[in-house]
């Protein structure tokens, strides 16, 4: 098997792990009050189930990303969302619909024809220094702006989420590439030690603000975050990793095509989840309440006893 396979199947397996761990997000969200601090959340177990997921399908993207470019890579994330739908409408007790399906067969087809132009060749070029922390320091002042109180406060913590998690990757494909290149170069560095750190602090910040994100449902900001992830990181590739399209003009105006298919497909896919609601979903309304109220006697743990019957026998003596 040839890299540019090895890491199309790396990417199907990851894209399984993080559908399925953000359908266990969106349950969770559901089910926490807004608000909750992250402490409370680190408490249940819920939380370290769908961590384990994403762990598993970091581990199998950063193994993708060894062996395919960020523009191969990272456009075979939207297959989060594909499989998302059926684990998310099986997890609801519904059948997917039809725009679902007409969503799902536009992303493919989207992604179809991005993969067409992606460069097959494995990656060779990585961040300088300098530029890791001009990637971090840019990216925080775009999550800052996206964090501030406003309108629409899911879609932009999941724009700000898929950005994190786009950089994330980014970053840790300088991180292999430095790690397996055999040309002698030091292993441990102050630019891998700097470019470590910022991965681990945007794929845990991204993990986070997608958590938050999903407290208002899972089709509209999981398809925020999947549209995002790969515009930030496909942007790294072709602006400072030397990474190109290939193919010339017409696989240019092909690549146009197949993103403007696959954001389409998206869009009907987190419209048809919005419609059919979300697994995360509680549905709102008042308490049930006991048809046959409780009655509390102050001062007495017991109800009163019943008096039982007496007789009264001649001469006035009761008797039991």
């Amino acid at each position: 098997m040839n890299a540019t396979l090895l890491a199309v199947a790396l990417s199907l397996v990851s894209a399984g792990a993080y559908a399925a761990a953000a359908v266990a997000q969106s349950r969770l969200a559901g089910r926490t009050e807004p608000g909750t601090g992250v402490l409370r959340m680190l408490g249940r177990g819920a939380w370290w189930s769908a961590v384990g997921l994403n762990a598993a399908g970091a581990l199998l993207h950063v193994a993708a990303l060894n062996y395919g470019p960020l523009t191969l890579v990272q456009p075979l994330g939207a297959l989060t969302l594909v499989v998302a739908v059926p684990l998310g409408a099986r997890a609801a007790g519904r059948r997917v619909g039809r725009t679902e399906w007409r969503g799902t067969a536009l992303t493919l087809l989207g992604l179809g024809a991005l993969l067409l132009t992606a460069g097959g060749s494995a990656p060779h070029e990585t961040l300088t220094l300098p530029e890791a922390l001009g990637v971090g320091a840019a990216t925080m002042a775009v999550v800052a702006g996206l964090s501030r109180p406003g309108a629409r406060p899911g879609l932009r913590h999941a724009a700000a989420s898929g950005i994190t998690s786009g950089v994330a990757s980014a970053l840790t494909q300088t991180l292999t590439v430095a790690v397996t290149d055999h040309s002698g170069g030091p292993l441990f560095s102050w630019r891998l030690l700097t470019v470590a750190l910022l991965v681990s602090a945007f794929a845990m910040g991204g993990l986070l603000l997608s958590q938050t994100a999903y407290q208002g449902g899972l089709g509209a900001p999981l398809a925020v975050v999947t549209l995002a992830n790969p515009v930030a990181a496909a942007a790294i590739g072709l602006a400072l990793l030397g990474e190109r399209l290939q193919g010339g003009p017409v696989s240019l105006v092909l690549a146009l095509l197949g993103a403007t298919a696959a954001v389409r497909g998206v869009i009907l896919l987190s419209r048809a989840q919005a419609r059919n609601g979300d697994p995360g979903e509680v549905p709102e309304g008042p308490a049930p309440v006991d048809p046959v109220p409780s009655r509390v006697v102050i001062g007495s743990p017991r109800p009163a006893a019943v008096p039982e019957p007496v007789t009264v026998r001649a001469g006035g003596v009761p008797h039991p």
